[in-house]
């Protein structure tokens, strides 16, 4: 039976299920114990697992990151919170260099089955050094899996599948400003496939491609477009590495044009990268250039009025898709 809940509850539930169901895991990171997690999702947690399994640690990225990979590579499955994805840079030595490489570096010996999880992206007005969106950076280092849900049901599948069967390392990319969002999200345990899209809304004119809270822009989108006879299909990717652009390819064969929204710099992006294998593998099913729409190619300003403006909205995805179809006034 599904009930409504939080996305951080559907989180809690995750980690809570595989910790009850395998001793080796254990989750660490900066106020997840004592606090209750700086984004109450590891609440309760210290009372039912004890300290040597929900452990508070210094603010130190670089170090309890690297007790996590240490860890990993002896045989736990740890889950290292950060409080933002952003502070996560400076533990990218460890991420980059040890979890990703350690498999091929030993010769298919020595796996690093861990999670890194926690909010990333903008979370409103937290100035450019809390801004960042990191997917397509995480997605560019070959040896890990780049995560990133739009909601409390995937998520949870996504983080129990996560935890309980990759051995690879996993970067779980969540946003501050959905933990409070409520999804239908069943009852008792369920695993969801990484590297699987999901359409969440069928259509036959357009194909829109988004993830994490960027989704709510694409369905608002396609919304709009409804009331003006547009039929927009739209794909959450919910994994960003492995990329299960067949599905994209499968809808474009459809739909014939393709709209991506994300909320990240254009440069070297996840729509650069969707925009590529489609254009080479579906060139001919297109009947339009294939658009995006990402964030401001610029830090994230603190002023709420050029929040607004740097990031992708309902507005100008409406616009962008009757471009496609070829219908600008």
């Amino acid at each position: 039976m599904a009930r409504s809940i939080a996305f951080r509850e559907a989180i809690r539930e995750a980690l809570t299920e595989e910790m009850r169901r395998d001793e080796r895991v254990f989750l660490m990171g900066e106020e997840v114990a004592e606090y209750n997690g700086a984004y109450k999702v590891s609440q309760g947690m210290l009372a039912e697992f004890g300290a040597k399994r929900v452990i508070d640690t210094p603010i130190s990225e670089l170090g309890f990151t690297a007790i996590g990979v240490g860890a990993a590579q002896n045989g736990l499955r740890p889950v290292v919170e950060f409080m933002t994805w952003n502070f996560a840079v400076l533990a990218l030595d460890q991420i980059l260099n040890t979890a990703s490489k350690m498999l091929a570096m030993s010769g298919g010996q020595l796996s690093c089955p861990i999670v890194f999880r926690g909010p990333n992206g903008s979370a409103g007005q937290l100035g450019a050094q809390h801004s960042t969106a990191f997917e397509a950076m995480y997605a560019n280092i070959p040896g890990i899996k780049v995560v990133s849900p739009s909601n409390g049901y995937d998520a949870k599948g996504l983080l129990k599948q996560a935890i309980r069967f990759e051995e690879d390392p996993v970067m779980f990319m969540e946003s501050e400003q959905m933990y409070g969002d409520k999804s239908e999200v069943p009852e008792g345990e369920y695993y969801i496939e990484l590297g699987k899209a999901d359409v969440k809304k069928a259509g036959r004119d357009v194909t829109i491609v988004s993830f994490n809270k960027m989704m709510k822009v694409a369905l608002g989108a396609a919304d709009e477009l409804e009331k003006e006879g547009i039929s927009a299909e739209v794909i959450d990717l919910r994994t960003i590495r492995p990329l299960d652009w067949m599905t994209i390819l499968e809808s474009v064969k459809k739909t014939n044009r393709l709209v991506i929204v994300e909320e990240q710099w254009p440069f070297a992006s996840v729509s650069s990268e969707i925009t590529y294998r489609i254009q080479k593998e579906g060139f001919d099913y297109l009947d339009a250039p294939i658009r995006r729409i990402t964030a401001a190619d610029a830090p994230l300003h603190y002023a709420p009025n050029l929040v607004a403006a740097a990031l992708p909205d309902v507005p100008r995805t409406v616009k962008l898709v009757k471009e496609v179809m070829y219908q600008v006034k």
